[in-house]
Order: C-alpha cells, then structure tokens, then sequence
C-alpha cells in the first residue's frame, strides 16, 4: 500500500491513548498524524503534554513527539487532518456519544475504545475473529447519522477476552450456562503501582460497572441483525465476579461452562486450537497467526510468563478439566490493553479498512 491512511487519536495522552501510539509506531497501512486531547492539553507538544506520565515500557515514538496537541472538542479542525479516528477520551458516557457521532457526522469514521456507544443498537461491537458480520449494521447506522462514510465501530470490554472467544470456539457444543470469575489488572483503571500504591499487595472485590459489560457484552457478540439493529443472543447464561489484582497487566479468567451437547476434553480443546477468524483468512497486520492457544501444564497461563503471547493479541488457555457440578472448568488469559483495548479496536479498524469501510478522504 503505498499512501498511509492519516490516523487521528482521541485522548492521546491517557493510558489507552498512549497504547495506541505505540502500537501504531511503525504500522504499515496506518500513520498517526493527529493527536488530540482536552483543551489544557491542546497548543503543548505531546512529549510536552504528556510529560512524566508515559506508562509505556517502550520509549515514545519519536514521530509523535512534536506533534502538536489539538483540542478534541474542535470536532471540525481535528477531523479535516485525517481519515478516520481512534477514539479514548476520558470523558462522561453522554459527552462520549455525542462526541463520537459529531466525529462521524463530519464523514470520518471512528473505532472506539469507549463503553458509551456498546449498546446504541446500530453500532456494531466487535471482536473481529467473533462477529465480524455485525460491522454490516454500519450502514443503518449511516442513515440515521446522514453520513455516506462517516459511522462510529466499538470493540468490547477488556474482561470478556479470555473467555468470549472461547465459548465462541465451543459453539456446537451448545454451552448455556457460564459461571466466571475475572482477575483484572490495575492498568484496566488506566494505573500503574506508582499512581496506585494502595493495590500493592491488596485485591478490592468490585469494579464499577465490571460485572454487568461481562455478563452482557458477550451475548451481543453472539447476537444478529434484525431490522437494522443487533438484537443480541439469549444464551449461555453467564453470571461474573470481578476482582482487581496487584498485577500491571493482564486479565485472568477462573470460568465453569455447562454443555447441551456433551463434549470431551480433547475435543474442547481441538477446537480451540483450530479456531480461526476472518484476521487470520485475510492475514491482517495485527491479527495473532494462532489466535488461542491451549496450555497443557498445571501452572500456566501465567501472567508473567503468557501476557505478551502473539504480542498481547492471543489468548492463552488452561486448565481444562471435569467439574463436579459444572461439565468443564478453565482458567484464561488476554492482555487487556492489547487485545483488550487499544489493540483491539486497531485490528477491527485494519478489517474495516479489508472489507472498504475506512478509506482516504
């Protein structure tokens, strides 16, 4: 491809933000030109507006430095610089949509990392190797926005990675009940031990909001279009308790599954390891080669040691055993500001592109 499409971050200078600078440093169809966050952030130098606080391991790009900041309320200026915008501002639910569809309403598309717009019901959510399919809802969308290429995309929730595409890949077995139990990372707050001192050596049993996106997300992940809205699916059940831990990245899953269809281990686990999705028919930039991996040792997948599998896009799995109650037990494990966020919603922009969605101005 030899024009890159001209790429804009919404709330650049949050850990999300962040995430998608470095992980677009040197992307081969997408080039950052545009960073914009709130106004006391606006006319600095990024490296100036950031400052000391890049929760990167690896060193700020050097393209993005010298950007200069624009303010991302100036809807207009920042979107006539780019083809479309990735969007992570730390703003209310209600100024979120309404900002985003401001953004698609001047014709530029806009994948978000945000919650707000998860349930507007023209909006696809998506895990690209999942549901694809729903992104063909965009052009209803487009009709209520007015916009011929202007529509907003959104990616789901960072706790449901480690166990969503799993009982995707066990679809056939009819799984309807779920009981998990999520063990989040305190980069999932958008903290580090440094801002957040207090969850050294501690776990707090709730995350607002958390248990609600994990019970729900996934089932309208599995949903369908019908009249040009995604209605999402019915089953399985599932019922989550989410817990943050002292871990910096990282979301691990303790899930039970109960089957209509009686499986054996060796064939939950085939299928997980031959589970493929469109990313990986179509070969795209950042699609993981092996999108799950199951891990035969008692003691993996470990945070420390599988967080990064495929670059933080995998999903490594373990654990899989009879339950006494339950059919089958698994432990799980995404990094949930790769896969989770950031990389996430770059890989579903890099298939909107695939399938004509995002194109130059």
């Amino acid at each position: 491809m030899s024009q890159k499409l001209r790429v804009g971050i919404l709330g650049a200078t949050g850990m999300v933000g962040q995430r998608f600078i470095s992980l677009l440093e040197n992307h081969p169809w997408f080039e950052v030109v545009t960073v914009a966050a709130s106004p006391r952030s606006a006319g600095k130098t990024y490296e100036e507006a950031v400052g000391d606080r890049w929760k990167m391991t690896t060193p700020m790009p050097e393209a993005v430095k010298k950007l200069v900041v624009m303010n991302v309320n100036e809807v207009e200026k920042v979107a006539s610089t780019v083809d479309f915008v990735f969007s992570a501002v730390d703003m209310t639910k209600e100024e979120i949509k309404a900002i985003e569809e401001e953004y698609a309403k001047t014709e530029t598309p806009v994948v978000s990392n945000n919650s707000a717009h998860r349930w507007t019901p023209d909006v696809p959510m998506v895990v690209p190797e999942i549901n694809p399919e729903h992104f063909k809802v965009i052009e209803f969308q487009k009709k209520r926005l007015g916009t011929t290429r202007g529509f907003v995309a959104v990616k789901p929730n960072c706790s449901i990675q480690s166990y969503a595409p799993v009982l995707t890949a066990w679809k056939e077995f009819e799984p309807y009940e779920v009981v998990a139990t999520t063990y989040q990372a305190i980069s999932g707050a958008g903290k580090t031990f440094k801002d957040w001192p207090e969850m050294v050596e501690n776990i707090i049993p709730y995350i607002g909001g958390e248990e609600e996106k994990s019970e729900q997300e996934p089932l309208r992940l599995w949903g369908k279009i019908e009249n040009g809205v995604i209605v999402k699916a019915a089953e399985p059940k599932i019922t989550c308790q989410c817990i943050r831990v002292p871990v910096l990245n990282g979301h691990t899953a303790a899930v039970f599954v109960k089957f209509r269809k009686k499986p054996t281990k060796e064939q939950l686990i085939d299928k997980l390891v031959n589970f493929k999705g469109l990313p990986q028919e179509l070969e795209l930039p950042s699609a993981p080669k092996q999108f799950i991996r199951y891990m035969e040792e008692d003691n993996r997948p470990q945070v420390q040691l599988d967080v990064n599998y495929e670059n933080g896009m995998g999903v490594s799995i373990g654990r899989i055993r009879e339950d006494s109650i339950y059919d089958f037990k698994f432990v799980g494990l995404s990094h949930n500001t790769v896969r989770g966020a950031a990389g996430g919603a770059v890989l579903c922009a890099e298939l909107l592109k695939a399938q004509g969605y995002i194109n130059a101005k």
